[in-house]
């Protein structure tokens, strides 16, 4: 019979990096269950519900406690998540933090989160809960560390939010707080200073750039062309202090633009090339400094190809004395976070939880992001298996 996926991966690391992640757990029979979940969610073939990983590890008795442990039990995860983002970072130092929302179809409207909506990634209306996910992205492998479910008003009706044990600390979100949220929740686990990089399209870019700065996080934001900023690039005439739309500035450094070839999946393997335009900028009143210091001094950055006029993506970002070749790396950890969420989102169930529950989704993708990092580690030649030898 083939072996299931992953299997051997497990039977190595499992029990090594379980105890690392469930130290804070104060019960064995927690940690013996929170092990048994995440083998289930790298050996059951198939849809990862807790019923099929209680016929794996131990029947209908099983089913039952994996079903309180998940839903109902009290443990934090919290904790567990900064452990495993501790445990990534040791194993596979990251170079970059990687932002990315989780689109997950649903069938009803109970589920915690579920709205019905237009994706434009999809171009339909969908009935679907929307998360985002923080992933740490290496040489090795890409893993998320921390997950954020995004809540809409109408989540906060006293019976809904009761339904679904919200607790009284979540508030209702747009996508744009929710990624950055998410992203700022985990840098306070006092992470490496690595790139954020984040689609910021549709969020409060005045309010964020100052937070991350503040975190002493660099950044890579991809903005809408009409966000406004104050030019500061002396090879742009003609430009004052006065804030103008992120389009009129790109159409006026047209002449700055420079061929530029670039890996383009985060990896090195993949090259691309195109013209990028470079325009030193602010933001403009207070919201590109730091906490006591000046204007923070940003980069503009146009990308388009030879047979555009206008550049397909913009980005704003603090690292203004590295090459536009490294910079276009970091926007190309995008695409390897999605290519390694779609090849390893079905693997290990991430978005496979069928209760309706707030607290039940976070352990799921908690416990899911932890399979995860095992499944991406057992496919290098080092990494975790050296780790737990």
């Amino acid at each position: 019979m083939h072996e299931p996926a992953y299997a051997s991966a497990c039977q190595v690391s499992l029990p090594e990096m379980c105890s690392l992640l469930f130290a804070s757990l104060p019960r064995s029979d927690q940690r013996r269950k929170g092990m048994e979940y995440i083998r289930g969610l790298l050996e059951v073939r198939g849809r990862k519900s807790i019923r099929n990983i209680a016929a794996l590890v131990g029947g209908q008795a099983t089913e039952q406690s994996l079903h309180h442990f998940i839903s109902d039990s009290s443990w934090e995860w919290g904790p567990v998540r900064r452990a495993l983002a501790r445990y990534v970072v040791s194993v596979a130092p990251p170079q970059a933090w990687v932002v990315r929302p989780m689109v997950i179809p649903k069938a009803g409207r109970h589920s915690v989160g579920v709205e019905r909506r237009f994706f434009p990634e999809h171009g339909q209306m969908l009935n679907a809960q929307q998360a985002v996910g923080v992933w740490a992205v290496a040489e090795e492998i890409s893993a998320p560390v921390n997950w954020r479910l995004q809540l809409s008003p109408s989540w906060f009706a006293e019976d809904r939010r009761r339904r679904a044990s919200i607790p009284d600390d979540a508030s209702a979100e747009t996508l744009g707080e929710c990624a950055l949220q998410a992203f700022l929740e985990a840098a306070a686990w006092r992470l490496p200073a690595r790139p954020v990089v984040m689609d910021a399209r549709g969020t409060d870019v005045a309010s964020a750039v100052p937070r991350l700065l503040d975190r002493g996080m660099p950044m890579m934001l991809r903005v809408d062309d009409s966000l406004r900023l104050s030019v500061t690039d002396p090879a742009l005439k003609g430009f004052d202090a006065t804030p103008r739309p992120v389009r009129q500035i790109m159409s006026a450094g047209r002449g700055l633009q420079r061929p530029v070839v670039w890996p383009d999946d985060g990896t090195g393997t993949v090259r691309r090339s195109g013209l990028v335009t470079a325009v030193r900028v602010a933001l403009p009143g207070p919201g590109g400094r730091r906490t006591g210091a000046g204007p923070c001094d940003l980069l503009l950055l146009g990308v388009g190809n030879t047979d555009r006029r206008r550049p397909g993506e913009v980005w704003l970002t603090d690292l203004t004395s590295v090459p536009p070749a490294f910079l276009m790396r970091l926007r190309g950890m995008i695409r390897r976070v999605d290519q390694d969420f779609a090849r390893g989102a079905e693997q290990v169930g991430i978005r496979d939880f069928a209760g309706r529950s707030y607290r039940g989704w976070h352990r799921h993708v908690t416990l899911a992001s932890a399979a995860h990092v095992l499944a991406a580690l057992g496919d290098t030649d080092d990494g975790v298996l050296d780790y737990a030898s």
